[in-house]
């Protein structure tokens, strides 16, 4: 739980400043967040979470 809500929050930021420095138009960042909610769905969210888990645990060492 302590990885996802990192993730979110890194990723949220992310967004908002690609928001922020006009990198991404508000319609764009919608269609994001709105897949990322359909994304969340789908049988793909545990490949994608075991994915993120691997990764975060070789960048601390564990």
């Amino acid at each position: 739980m302590a990885v996802t809500l990192s993730v979110v929050l890194i990723l949220g930021l992310f967004l908002a400043a690609l928001i922020r420095y006009k990198s991404l138009g508000l319609g764009a960042a919608a269609v994001a967040v709105l897949f990322g909610f359909y994304l969340a769905n789908t049988s793909a969210r545990h490949t994608i979470n075991q994915l993120t888990t691997a990764i975060a645990r070789a960048i601390s060492g564990h």
